[in-house]
C-alpha cells in the first residue's frame, strides 16, 4: 500500500489531470513532506480508507544475551514482539525453528501499541550457519508474520602477540576460543596483523613506524589493542604510538636509576560488566598483585583494576571502531607479579572474548540503504569479482566497495521479498543472509480524514480530503463539490408547473365567463 502511495504522488507529479489516492495513510509512512513536491496547481483528491481496527503482532527484533555462540551449547535467544494494531493480542501463538527442527513454541499476550519480550533456550549442533525463523499465527494481516534471521557459533578469536617472545602461547592455545600468532616487533611483515581480533603488543623497547600503521588501521577497522608498556623503552616511539591511536594524556613515570617501588592493586568492582561471570561461586581473592607502574594518565573511558592509591593499572580508551586497553606496567619480574596472580587468566581472556565481533547481523532489513560484513579468511579481497545476492531465481547486483576486510554493499531497490538470500562471488556462496520487511510496515496506526485536513493546512487548496462516511459516496461528494448541480430538470419542472397554473387559470376564467352570459340571459 505505501508503495503504492508513493507511485501515485509520483505520478500526480508528472500529470496535470486529478488524481485521486485511495490509501489507510499510514502514520510511519505518509508525512506532509512528500506533498511538497505536487505543483500548486495540480488538483490531488485524498480517500482515506478506514479499515476495520484489529490486532497485528509481528518480531521487532531477536538477539542474544552473548554475542559469542558457542556449539551444544544452550543459547538464550530473547525475541520481541510488537502490535502495531488497535486491539490486544490475548493469547498470540509463537513459533522458533531452528534450521528445519522446531526449537520452542509459546503463547503470549500483546497490547495494543505495545511490545513483550519472551526468552527462549535453543542450541546449535554444529558449526555450520543456521537459517532460523520466528512465525506468529496473526490474522488477517498476515504479511508479517514471518521474521526470519540467522545463528551460527562463533569463529576463533584470532590473537596476535607481537612481543620478542611467546609469553602468551601456552595460555591462548590452551583454549579452542582462539588461534594464537606471534610476531617479533622489528619483523618487517606486519600482514599478521590484518585480520587479527585482539593485537597484544608486550614490552616493545621500540615501535617502529610500520607498526604503529598497521596498529592504527586495526583499531580503525575495529580490532582490540592491548599494549603492556617496556622497562626500558623509546618513549617517543610510544608517545607517537599513543598520539596515533587516539591515546592522549598518558605520561611516563620518573625513574631514578631502579625499580619504582611496588605498590597494590585494589579488588575489582564485581559490579563492573568486564568482570561478569567471572567470580561466579568464587570469594573475592584475599590477596592481589602488586605493580610497579611506569605510565600514568588522568582520564580513560573504561577502568577495569585500579591501584589501592586510586591510580589506574588496566583501562580502556574508544579508538575509532576498536578498543585501546593500556596497562600502567609491564609484566617483567620486578615490576609486576600480575601473571602469576588468578586473575590474570580470566582478564586476558575476557580482553580477548571482548574483541570478538560478529561477522555479520542475525537479520537485516529490506530498507537499509547501505550494509557492511565481514568476509571469511578464505574470501581473496584483491579479487575483481563482482558481488551478487542471489534467492531462488532472483538475483540482484547491490553497489558495493571493499574496504580491508569487509564489504559495504548498497541494497537494490527492487529487493523486496523477505527471506534467506546469499552473497556470492563468481558464483561461489559467500555467505548467507536474512532480510526482512521494515517493521514500520507492520504498524496499522493511520490518519483519520480529520487529521489529514489538518496535516495538509490551509496553504494547499489544491488538495482535498474525502470521507467515505455520512452516508455519501466520494463519487457523489466529488460531483456535488466539482461538476455542480444540473438545473435543467428543475426548469422544465418549473416550466410544467407554469403550464398547469395556467391552464388552470384559463380553465377557472372560462367557467366564470359562462356563468355571467347564462346570468345575463
Amino acid at each position: 500500500m505505501n508503495a503504492q502511495l508513493s507511485q501515485g504522488l509520483d505520478q500526480a507529479a508528472r500529470t496535470n489531470g486529478p488524481l485521486f489516492l485511495f490509501s489507510d495513510f499510514q502514520k510511519n509512512n505518509f508525512s506532509q513532506q512528500q506533498l511538497t513536491s505536487l505543483d500548486s496547481s495540480q488538483q490531488v483528491f485524498l480517500v482515506p480508507l478506514a479499515g476495520k481496527a484489529t490486532a497485528n503482532v509481528f518480531v521487532d527484533s531477536v538477539w542474544l544475551d552473548d554475542a559469542f555462540v558457542r556449539a551444544n551449547t544452550d543459547i538464550t535467544l530473547r525475541v520481541r514482539l510488537r502490535n502495531g494494531g488497535a486491539q490486544t493480542s490475548t493469547d498470540c501463538p509463537v513459533k522458533v525453528f531452528v534450521g528445519k527442527q522446531q526449537a520452542a513454541v509459546f503463547r503470549v499476550p500483546v497490547p495494543a501499541h505495545q511490545t513483550t519480550t519472551s526468552m527462549v533456550k535453543v542450541r546449535l549442533t554444529d558449526k555450520w550457519l543456521q537459517e532460523c525463523r520466528v512465525e506468529v499465527e496473526d490474522s488477517p494481516v498476515d504479511f508479517d508474520n514471518t521474521y526470519y534471521f540467522t545463528l551460527q557459533p562463533a569463529a576463533q578469536i584470532r590473537v596476535v602477540e607481537v612481543a620478542n617472545e611467546g609469553l602468551m602461547a601456552q595460555l591462548y592455545n590452551n583454549e579452542p576460543l582462539f588461534t594464537y600468532q606471534h610476531l617479533a616487533p622489528r619483523t618487517g611483515d606486519y600482514r599478521g596483523l590484518e585480520r587479527a581480533n585482539l593485537i597484544l603488543l608486550r614490552e616493545a623497547t621500540e615501535v617502529s613506524a610500520g607498526l604503529r600503521e598497521k596498529i592504527q588501521e586495526a583499531v580503525q577497522r575495529g580490532a582490540t589493542i592491548v599494549i603492556v608498556p617496556a622497562a626500558t623503552a623509546s618513549h617517543d616511539s610510544y608517545t607517537a604510538l599513543f598520539r596515533t591511536i587516539g591515546v592522549g594524556a598518558v605520561q611516563w613515570e620518573p625513574t631514578k636509576g631502579g625499580v619504582p617501588p611496588l605498590r597494590d592493586v585494589a579488588a575489582p568492582n564485581r559490579q563492573n560488566p568486564f568482570f561478569q561471570d567471572v567470580f561466579a561461586g568464587q570469594n573475592r581473592p584475599a590477596v592481589m598483585p602488586k605493580a610497579a607502574p611506569v605510565l600514568s594518565w588522568s582520564r580513560s573511558g573504561t577502568e577495569i583494576l585500579r591501584l589501592r592509591d586510586g591510580d589506574d593499572f588496566l583501562a580502556g580508551f574508544s579508538s575509532g571502531k576498536g578498543v585501546v586497553y593500556l596497562f600502567a606496567s609491564p609484566f617483567s619480574n620486578g615490576y609486576s607479579d600480575f601473571t602469576r596472580h588468578a586473575l590474570f587468566v580470566p582478564v586476558m581472556y575476557r580482553l580477548a572474548m571482548q574483541s570478538y565481533q560478529q561477522e555479520q547481523q542475525p537479520a537485516y532489513r529490506l530498507n537499509q540503504r547501505t550494509l557492511s560484513v565481514r568476509l571469511p579468511d578464505a574470501i581473496s579481497t584483491g579479487e575483481e569479482s563482482i558481488f551478487k545476492l542471489t534467492s531462488d531465481s532472483a538475483e540482484y547486483i547491490p553497489s558495493q566497495r571493499v574496504q580491508g576486510a569487509r564489504v559495504v554493499l548498497d541494497i537494490p531497490p527492487g529487493m523486496r521479498t523477505p527471506g534467506f538470500y546469499t552473497l556470492t562471488r563468481a558464483g561461489q556462496p559467500v555467505l548467507k543472509m536474512a532480510f526482512n520487511f521494515d517493521k514500520h510496515e507492520s504498524d496499522l496506526t493511520s490518519y483519520s480524514a480529520a487529521e489529514l485536513k489538518q496535516l495538509i493546512g490551509p496553504n494547499r487548496p489544491n488538495i482535498r480530503v474525502y470521507e467515505t462516511g455520512g452516508g455519501q459516496s466520494v463519487a457523489a461528494q466529488y460531483k456535488a463539490t466539482r461538476v455542480g448541480v444540473p438545473l435543467w430538470r428543475y426548469c422544465l419542472l418549473g416550466a410544467l408547473l407554469c403550464l398547469l397554473a395556467e391552464g388552470i387559470l384559463l380553465r377557472v376564467r372560462g367557467r366564470q365567463k359562462v356563468a355571467s352570459v347564462a346570468q345575463a340571459a
